[in-house]
């Protein structure tokens, strides 16, 4: 006699749901990477002799800033604008972080330090993107909730 399992499950495989993870974590990658790469193109171009780690953090924190700024942007077309702060405060900040984390890691790794070269910039988005896309499912799945967008 074979044993079913009942609890309830989330169902991987609901391609409106991936459609619409991927529409929202774009969006957020947008709003991201305006700060991220933003900061990191500033001390490239300037040559401020900061360390790696204290530039990274920076691109993480301006990157977590302009996204919440385009994310409220976007809704104040939609709500008035103190609402539309609040909701964009209560966008994922685990998806947010994870994408800014992802991107940054991959920057060190594959350029050995914060270095923007026009090979890094497509696959440091692309690695930020896919990072936090599953998360995302999940979250509008079980939770009905986007992460951003």
């Amino acid at each position: 006699m074979a044993m079913t399992d009942n609890r309830p499950g989330i169902d991987w495989r609901d391609s409106a749901t991936w459609a619409q993870a991927r529409i929202n974590t774009l969006w957020c990658l947008v709003g991201c990477s305006i700060g991220d790469l933003g900061t990191i193109l500033y001390f490239q171009l300037t040559g401020i002799p900061w360390p790696v780690w204290a530039i990274m953090s920076l691109a993480i924190l301006n990157g977590l800033l302009t996204s919440i700024a385009l994310e409220t942007f976007i809704l104040s077309r939609q709500m008035d604008f103190r609402n539309a702060f609040r909701t964009a405060i209560g966008m994922s900040l685990i998806s947010m972080i994870a994408m800014e984390a992802a991107m940054n890691i991959t920057d060190v790794l594959l350029t050995g330090g914060a270095k923007l070269t026009w090979w890094v910039v497509p696959i440091m988005l692309f690695v930020g993107w896919i990072t936090p896309l599953p998360y995302n499912y999940w979250r509008l799945k079980a939770l009905g909730k986007g992460c951003c967008g």
